[in-house]
């Protein structure tokens, strides 16, 4: 027999899946959240299991690359993709934005800031928002929006 224990939330719920999602909105504009650098998106305290993905509300516009990872593995998330490539309601799990998309692998992180890193040029225009859905491993793991 085997004994399991499973993380309890703030509700006193255990929690038995990736059941906590946490979301972060970016509105691009060339000089400020569109600019060639990185963004921080959720920070992770402690270990955890996530799957992310962005879902577009509005065209990116601009020649712009992004990619989603964390310091020293930028695109350990997300694979680079060009702006243009994703368009309003698509969902943006790989360098091939679409309406459907499977879920992506599970990652285990631990102590980590996710960033997205636009590179070669800006994003002029347009709105993503990053989902991502964990459940702890370790006790008093987290994730929280940057």
């Amino acid at each position: 027999m085997t004994d399991i224990t499973y993380p309890i939330d703030d509700n006193h719920n255990p929690i038995t899946g990736l059941d906590m999602i946490d979301s972060k909105s970016i509105t691009y504009v060339a000089a400020t959240t569109g600019a060639v650098g990185v963004t921080n998106l959720f920070t992770i305290i402690g270990t955890v299991a996530l799957r992310i993905f962005g879902v577009c509300s509005v065209n990116l516009t601009g020649s712009g690359t992004l990619e989603v990872g964390i310091a020293g593995m930028t695109n350990g998330l997300i694979d680079q993709t060009t702006g243009t490539d994703i368009d309003k309601d698509t969902i943006w799990v790989d360098n091939a934005p679409a309406k459907i998309e499977t879920l992506p692998s599970l990652s285990i992180l631990t102590d980590q800031t996710i960033i997205q890193t636009i590179g070669t040029n800006t994003i002029t225009a347009g709105t993503l928002t990053y989902y991502c859905c964990w459940t702890p491993i370790s006790s008093s793991a987290s994730v929280a929006a940057a």
